[in-house]
């Protein structure tokens, strides 16, 4: 059993203590938040333990990960005050506001022997280990090139000022328009990327304000991009663009292209997203030829989108049985149950150190729109 502690109960909290469910080797020890009603809220709603102040959480003896779910401007120094206070890191993306934030707080927790993993958990999601094992496997030959989205669809002319989480806290919309979707959403593609075909060696990151009027109450706001692409190499030699946005049609899908075929995950903020699989040595389904027939014959494009490729069914039971609510529906407690683990069996996280340092400085580049940059990062 771990024992664990969350500083910061905003909205993305309720989808932790949600899937936590799922893992019963973690304990909760108690929660603290810089806001006395919303922790109030929580802890009572959740029925947990509320600290008296942030001191008597880093300075509880029992716990030994704090679970970081605060602002991003706040990651790094509570990150730091953690560490210092000899406890074991898990945070939500990025690890600082920059890079040297972020190095900072992988080297600190080096200096004391300690662990920094890092946000989001859908690296580790079944479908992930499905589409791991179907390119391992040689299904489409070696992978070539890879499109990942981060596209959520126009959320700032949705009714995003009526969103709420479980326990009652609001979608923070005015602080996701200043800080931007890219370091907030980037990291659910460039974990996948990552995780499937290794370390970044160069990139080319494009970013913009496409959208500064985001409504009544956003006047005057010092916005953040809310579009991003970025075209990166990886060491293994495959290609992969990665875009984000707050305004194209919702679209969290990946496509892997390979020497023999295709691979499509429709949804990378779903656990157990349907995977299709295509080979350039076989027909297509019955019902995607029917299509391309018509549309030849009638010279034009139906107003309908077929997922390309066969799906592939799981081979493996959930194993996850609470996800967070539609459209996230992510088991976001099992990042903490995996570190957990690998340090009980003296292991190292995958998505801790030099690789969760990765992670945030591509992260970091995309919202920043760096242009050409070689990353200093390396695992």
């Amino acid at each position: 059993m771990t024992s664990i502690a969350f500083v910061g109960t905003g909205f993305v909290a309720d989808y932790y203590m949600t899937t936590l469910a799922n893992h019963p080797d973690l304990k909760i020890a108690g929660v603290w938040d810089l806001d006395p009603e919303r922790l109030r809220q929580f802890s009572e709603f959740h029925g947990v333990r509320s600290y008296g102040s942030l001191t008597n959480c880093l300075g509880d003896p029992a716990v030994s990960i704090i679970v970081n779910l605060t602002p991003p401007e706040s990651h790094f120094e509570l990150n730091c005050a953690a560490l210092e206070a000899g406890k074991h890191v898990y945070c939500e993306k990025p690890l600082g506001m920059s890079f040297d934030e972020a190095r900072k707080v992988i080297e600190l927790a080096a200096g004391k022997g300690l662990t920094v993993c890092g946000a989001p958990a859908n690296g580790l999601s079944d479908a992930h280990k499905l589409a791991a094992e179907l390119i391992s496997s040689g299904r489409i030959g070696a992978p070539r090139l890879a499109y990942a989205e981060m596209e959520d669809g126009p959320v700032f002319k949705d009714n995003w000022r009526q969103w709420r989480s479980r326990s009652g806290a609001k979608w923070p919309g005015l602080h996701e328009f200043e800080v931007g979707c890219t370091l907030e959403h980037a990291g659910y593609g460039l974990s996948w990327l990552v995780a499937l075909f290794g370390a970044v060696e160069s990139g080319q990151a494009f970013s913009a304000l496409t959208f500064p009027d985001k409504g009544s109450g956003t006047e005057g706001l010092a916005m953040a991009a809310d579009f991003s692409v970025g075209c990166l190499r990886f060491r293994s030699g495959v290609t992969a663009r990665l875009t984000c946005g707050l305004a194209a049609p919702r679209d969290r899908s990946l496509t892997v292209v390979g020497e023999e075929g295709t691979l499509v995950v429709r949804d990378l903020w779903d656990d157990r997203s349907p995977v299709h699989l295509s080979r350039f040595d076989e027909k297509r389904p019955v019902l995607q030829r029917l299509v391309g027939r018509f549309e030849r014959q009638r010279g034009r494009v139906l107003p309908l989108r077929l997922t390309h490729g066969k799906p592939v069914a799981y081979p493996f039971p959930p194993r996850s049985g609470q996800l967070a609510s539609f459209p996230s529906q992510i088991d976001f407690g099992r990042g903490i149950a995996v570190m957990a683990q690998a340090l009980a069996a003296g292991e190292t996280p995958f998505f801790s150190g030099q690789r969760a340092l990765h992670l945030s400085e591509l992260a970091l580049a995309l919202n920043g729109g760096v242009g050409a940059f070689t990353p200093q990062s390396d695992f």
